[in-house]
Parts: structure tokens; sequence; C-alpha cells
């Protein structure tokens, strides 16, 4: 099976980058796995749309998965208790 492509959306780089240093080495390992398997162990399918969401301790990665083109895209990174805020 081939390996999806991770694209990554300019603001949701913006709210990786202000995830303290010491956490963002698991989160981009986190989001790198996402390419092997889209769809890991302890994903959870948000409702109201097609959104996906990775724990990686108290940082969730919210992303959706397009399966005709293999790509998973991320669009918002952050804390638990700021993720889910629009």
């Amino acid at each position: 099976m081939d390996a999806y492509k991770v694209l990554i959306k300019p603001s949701a780089l913006k709210e990786l980058e202000a995830v303290p240093s010491k956490d963002r080495e698991r989160v981009i390992r986190r989001i790198g796995r996402l390419a092997a398997d889209p769809r890991p162990a302890g994903c959870e399918k948000l409702a109201g749309g097609e959104r996906y969401r990775v724990r990686q301790e108290v940082y969730r990665v919210v992303y959706l998965i397009d399966d005709a083109v293999r790509e998973v895209a991320i669009f918002k990174i952050g804390h638990r208790r700021d993720v889910y805020r629009d």
C-alpha cells in the first residue's frame, strides 16, 4: 500500500510553531505517522463533517482524509482546550 501525502495548511504550520519545543517533536512524529496510516488506533471521526483527530498528549491534530488522491490535509493543531473552537 502506498503512503498518503501529508499536507499542512499554513495556518496549521503557524499553530505547530506555537507548540512548546519539548512537545513539538512528538507532534511532528505523530503527523508523520499519518502518512502510513491515516486512521490509526485512537483516531476519532469528529461530528459534523469528515474531520478526524488524533491526540498527542494534551495536543490535538485535526485533519481531513482524501482517499481518492491519497492525501491527508492537516488544518488545525493545538492544545485540547482550544483546538475545537472556531
